[in-house]
């Protein structure tokens, strides 16, 4: 089966770099699937999971916190500020950060920047639920 080069970097350098036989990611115009040969795109990406199916059927999920996607006949690329693969999230520390988000947003005051703790939220509870496996 063909498969295609997959590397997810991060400001802080690579996080994943392997062969798969199929990616999927969340654009902002909804859900891609990416096989090798693919015409070549560049899109933006939402907070999101990005599933990164395997010839032996395994698939390795990693969580990412938007970005782009650049596609290539021979390789996907994904840019983004942050991703963690499933097995590395540690899922108290994203609870924790879901209940500090909430926190924020119920508290109606001028100095809470609510875009920032929506976006905070959803990124927690994208993190949780790549974390349990629920995508």
């Amino acid at each position: 089966m063909k498969t295609t080069v997959v590397n997810i970097v991060t400001p802080d350098g690579p996080v994943y770099d392997s062969e798969v036989s199929m990616v999927i990611v969340k654009t902002v115009t909804g859900e891609m699937g990416i096989l090798p040969g693919h015409i070549p795109t560049v899109a933006p990406l939402t907070v999101s999971a990005v599933r990164l199916k395997k010839d032996n059927n395994k698939t390795d999920i990693v969580a990412v916190s938007g970005g782009f996607v650049e596609i290539r006949s021979d390789k996907v690329t994904i840019l983004t500020p942050s991703a963690e693969r499933a097995d590395s999230i540690d899922l108290a520390r994203a609870k924790e950060a879901v209940k500090r988000a909430e926190q924020r947003l119920q508290n109606k005051q001028d100095d809470i920047d609510f875009k920032r703790a929506e976006l905070s939220l959803k990124r927690a509870m994208n993190r949780i639920n790549v974390k349990e496996g629920n995508i």
